[in-house]
C-alpha cells in the first residue's frame, strides 16, 4: 500500500471527508481493520485565504509546494490536495514534489 500525503487545512473541515473516504475505501477493499497509510500536512488556512484574496496564486502555489516537499520527505508517495479551489496550483505542487 502506498503512503498518501494529504495537503489539508483549506479549511480543516474540508480535509475530514477526504480522510474518511480514503479510509472507508481501503477498509471496503481490504476488509478487517485495514486503514490507509497517510501523512497529513495541514496548512494555516488564513495564509491561503489571504493569498487567494490578493489573487496571488503563485504565492499559494509556492506555499503548497513547500508543504508537498515536506510530505515527500516523510514518506508520501502520492499527494492529494484536500480541497477543490486549490486545483489551480496542482501543477506547481507536482513539479516541486515530483509526486
Amino acid at each position: 500500500m502506498k503512503v498518501l500525503g494529504l495537503l489539508g487545512g483549506m479549511s480543516w473541515e474540508s480535509t475530514i471527508p477526504y480522510y474518511r473516504t480514503i479510509n472507508e475505501q481501503v477498509k471496503a477493499r481490504l476488509g478487517g481493520l485495514h486503514s490507509a497509510k497517510i501523512v497529513l500536512y495541514s496548512v494555516d488556512f488564513q495564509e491561503i485565504e489571504r493569498l487567494q484574496h490578493q489573487g496571488d496564486w503563485d504565492g499559494a502555489g509556492r506555499l503548497l509546494a513547500e508543504a508537498a516537499v515536506a510530505l515527500r520527505a516523510v514518506g508520501a508517495e502520492a499527494i492529494v490536495i484536500c480541497t477543490n479551489t486549490m486545483h489551480k496550483v496542482a501543477e506547481a505542487v507536482e513539479q516541486a514534489s515530483g509526486l
